[in-house]
């Protein structure tokens, strides 16, 4: 099995499969933590697959595990606010400044949507395991507006050892989440609170990392034989 980390760029799964001894790479067009193996246009990518051209899904087994950390800035609760002129940095925007931004959010809503959408039906069609990561705080545009329900929420991520109890849903294809026990105790982590931007990481950056000690936790948990 090697296990195909996407959007991940951190490293953070990708080095817990490998101290697990599984084969592990991270793909992404960004490589901002010098951890991305393969630097590539991930969304070209899905395309290509979805429509039956070479794409990187040719390379990937049905034995192996797919883990997606898909963008989720257009489909998080705060986007509603923006189509409604209601967020903070719009209220002294005039309406027509509104309606131009919420016409491109909803183009770049419309876009994540059909491309995750596509990369379901490419692990589908090539029988391929898949893991979509993506927040669960409400209202979520997956959860209102997706076929697809994930099979694990986690509401509590500190509760398995991560910085933040950020509530967070999996969504499984192709199979279906183990449910092994883990029984050593979880070595404490401090709580991470993102009230200023710390050096050159950005508030929605510092929130989507995860601790080593909650992806080790999930690998073995849910994904692999204990």
């Amino acid at each position: 099995m090697i296990a195909h980390c996407m959007f991940e760029q951190s490293g953070t799964f990708k080095n817990e499969f490998i101290k697990l001894g599984i084969q592990a790479y991270d793909y992404d067009i960004l490589n901002d933590y010098g951890q991305t193996d393969f630097v590539i246009d991930l969304f070209k990518e899905i395309e290509g697959g979805y429509n039956g051209e070479a794409s990187i899904f040719d390379k990937i087994s049905s034995d192996d595990i797919i883990f997606a950390f898909f963008p989720c800035t257009r489909f998080e609760a705060k986007i509603p606010l923006g189509f409604r002129g209601e967020m903070y940095q719009q209220k002294k925007w005039d309406d027509i400044r509104k309606l131009e931004y919420s016409m491109q959010l909803h183009q770049e809503l419309h876009r994540n949507y059909i491309l995750i959408s596509k990369l379901v039906v490419v692990a589908i069609r090539k029988n391929l395991r898949l893991v979509i990561e993506n927040p669960y705080t409400q209202p979520h545009y997956l959860t209102t507006y997706w076929c697809i329900k994930p099979k694990i929420i986690d509401k509590d991520r500190r509760a398995n050892g991560d910085y933040m109890n950020k509530p967070t849903q999996f969504f499984f294809i192709g199979f279906n989440p183990k449910d092994n026990l883990i029984f050593e105790p979880i070595d404490y982590v401090e709580k991470r609170t993102i009230d200023t931007v710390k050096g050159d990481k950005s508030r929605q950056v510092l929130r989507s990392e995860m601790h080593p000690q909650y992806a080790n936790r999930f690998i073995r948990q849910y994904l692999i034989d204990e």
